[in-house]
């Protein structure tokens, strides 16, 4: 059996359990299953990352920070775009095949035992995500690593991934986004999140609205932890756009670190880019040991960030960024006007059925409707997919005008339209943004040969 076919039969395994979608809110499967399995997630320090916008750049950012003080580092992030092995990565690569496969096969049957447990007690066996957190925390025992850098699935107090300890807790910004789960305002959703925050581990928080930066430091109070916020303690001293990205200083918790060159657009990539400094000084020195300020150059200026603000094509310009939200949406505007000199800006959204569908239609027509008048709604294979005929009739209750919204169910037939169309530029600065689901952009990036 080829490895290829074996990580898709693993992936067929996943898929058969309940999506993640459905993540059942409990941990007692969790601690189940790393009792049976000695407990692999203890077997590493970790630092573990929540939030709304920002966890995976954030965490691409820390990883690149500890390899570059030539640590092993595992990093555990969803959801993925071309396979699922991206998921768990290991020195900032996705897990090989056989790897992946092996510790599967070694740990199915204890997964057996808590499925069986389970269905004896009339819940539903492990999720799909449940599982792969568990795979996750086993292969990074097995390699093993010297730290690993987990970013929640849903949440925080009753995520998969909250039966590890973390030396450092990190919460990237929040925003309203799984209302239904977590809850209608930013302080409900950060009592939440605010469940990573463990006695013994540290809290580095970006800039948060004020109820829910009153909920983390009440948390962290409880906790009797150290913790430190993004614009008071340490935040971004200045930026300037350069090329391929920016150029960013930023006052950390324990010194300066000018000149810092990040090939990743916008201002919220420098402010994910000023929590990432944060929390590797509060990992290698509890935020009062300034780190190697040459080290730190060397790993930013290498941080990619697959999916985010990233251009696929030229002539015309196509940028695929996975924006979920309204939040999102915002962020990714500003760093569009400001890094890419456009006139002309067509649309591609796609939207998962649990998202704020309406919200991230209304705030693209008030942050680009003076470029982005024309947009092509469509949709990915997923089953959680909003068809392209509900957006459509959302894009007109957002305010966009009836003659310039195109819709398509293929997405494919999407982008061939919204490249014709900026390509009829008067000035040829007209460019694409594929934007909302990651598996909108995950279809995106391998139809134009990025994957």
């Amino acid at each position: 059996m080829s490895d290829e076919y074996s990580v898709q039969s693993v992936y067929a395994d996943l898929l058969g359990r309940a999506p993640e979608n459905r993540m059942e809110p409990r941990m007692a499967p969790l601690w189940r299953a790393m009792e049976i399995l000695g407990e692999p997630q203890k077997a590493y320090p970790a630092i573990h990352l929540t939030g709304t916008n920002g966890k995976t750049s954030t965490a691409r950012m820390i990883e690149a920070g500890l390899r570059a003080h030539n640590l092993r580092t595992g990093r555990f992030t969803s959801p993925h775009l071309t396979s699922v092995t991206e998921r768990i990565s290991i020195d900032g690569e996705p897990v090989s095949d056989e790897t992946f496969v092996r510790i599967w096969d070694e740990i199915h049957p204890y997964l057996e035992i808590v499925d069986a447990e389970l269905v004896a007690e009339g819940q539903p066996r492990l999720t799909y995500f449940e599982a792969l957190t568990i795979l996750g925390f086993a292969v990074f025992a097995d390699e093993p690593v010297d730290v690993a850098v987990i970013e929640v699935g849903l949440g925080g107090v009753t995520d998969a991934t909250n039966v590890v300890d973390s030396v450092v807790s990190v919460v990237t910004p929040i925003s309203l986004d799984h209302t239904e789960l977590l809850g209608d305002t930013p302080g409900e959703i950060a009592l939440e999140k605010a469940g990573i925050i463990k006695p013994g581990s540290f809290l580095v928080s970006a800039a948060q609205p004020t109820d829910a930066a009153q909920v983390l430091l009440e948390k962290a109070r409880e906790a009797g932890v150290n913790y430190r916020f993004e614009g008071v303690e340490f935040g971004v001293e200045e930026r300037s756009v350069a090329v391929g990205g920016q150029l960013v200083t930023i006052d950390g918790l324990a010194a300066r670190y000018p000149d810092l060159v990040l090939p990743l657009h916008g201002a919220h990539q420098a402010e994910n880019a000023a929590v990432a400094v944060a929390a590797l000084e509060a990992f290698f020195g509890a935020g009062e040991k300034p780190l190697d300020l040459e080290l730190l150059q060397d790993a930013f200026a290498m941080v990619t960030s697959p999916g985010r603000l990233e251009v696929v094509r030229t002539a015309p310009t196509v940028i695929v960024d996975a924006a979920h939200n309204p939040a999102g949406i915002k962020a990714t505007a500003e760093a569009l006007l400001e890094a890419f000199s456009l006139s002309k800006l067509v649309v591609v959204l796609g939207v998962l059925r649990e998202k704020d569908a309406l919200g991230i239609l209304e705030q693209l027509r008030e942050s680009l409707g003076d470029i982005a008048e024309e947009i092509c709604l469509t949709q990915s294979n997923s089953p959680r997919a909003i068809p392209a005929g509900e957006l459509a009739e959302l894009a007109l209750d957002a305010g966009f005008d009836e003659e310039n919204v195109h819709l398509t169910e293929k997405l494919d037939d999407a982008l061939e339209w919204a490249v014709a169309r900026a390509e009829s530029a008067d000035d040829l600065a007209g460019a694409v943004l594929v934007t909302g689901s990651i598996t909108v952009i995950a279809e995106a990036r391998m139809l134009l040969g990025k994957a």
